[in-house]
């Protein structure tokens, strides 16, 4: 941080992501965003907060989490466990496992995933049923995919950022393909985008670039 500005940016809300980061994660970055940019902290400061539910109203809400939990109801995987729907400030975070699932059971629903393609059904299912209310999903993580407001992506967070403070803004992140919750900040104008695999691979791409 002497060198360079370091944020984070993460789709998880602000509790998992200082579960992650440790409670000190606003005083460790000098931006600290998550869900997107939707809570945001700057130098320790809270800058900004946005709401899903008061965006799109409550009618909206109920009719996405009703036909959520129908499609769940009917669909068949190897194992279900609990919480399918983690309602965010900012998003819903939908899991047909279930987020309470095991370190074992997450793994092996990414591998069934891989191959079977269950989130990217449930998405292209969703986009059609709420073609009306103008929402972006993106699947990120091994067990899910997010919905909110189209524009509530992790360019949201780049909202917080005058054009004129940085000569560079480099972004590094894993799911930076079409479809994952990386792309539209990878892919946007105002940053670098850089593809990691691992945190060992972070590590050496920023030493590379920013200690040479």
């Amino acid at each position: 941080r002497s060198r360079i500005t370091v944020g984070v940016v993460g789709g998880s809300d602000f509790a998992k992501q200082k579960e992650q980061l440790l409670d000190s994660v606003v005083d460790d970055y000098d931006y600290a965003f998550s869900e997107n940019g939707l809570t945001a902290y700057k130098a320790g400061e809270l800058i900004g907060q946005q709401s899903f539910s008061e965006k799109i109203g409550e009618a909206a809400m109920q009719r996405l989490l009703n036909w959520t939990l129908a499609y769940l109801s009917k669909i068949e995987l190897p194992l279900k466990r609990g919480t399918f729907i983690e309602f965010r400030k900012g998003m819903l975070n939908i899991s047909p496992i279930g987020r309470n699932c095991s370190r074992p059971e997450r793994d092996a629903f990414e591998e069934y995933d891989n191959k079977a393609g269950v989130r990217v059904a449930m998405v292209e299912a969703m986009k059609k049923e709420f073609a009306d209310l103008n929402l972006t999903f993106s699947i990120g993580g091994q067990i899910s995919f997010d919905v909110f407001p189209t524009g509530w992506d992790k360019t949201f967070c780049l909202t917080f950022i005058k054009p004129d403070e940085f000569d560079e803004i480099h972004f590094f992140g894993d799911k930076t393909y079409k479809g994952g919750n990386d792309f539209e900040i990878f892919e946007s104008d105002r940053t670098i985008g850089h593809t990691v695999t691992s945190p060992d691979d972070t590590k050496a791409q920023c030493q590379a670039l920013f200690f040479k």
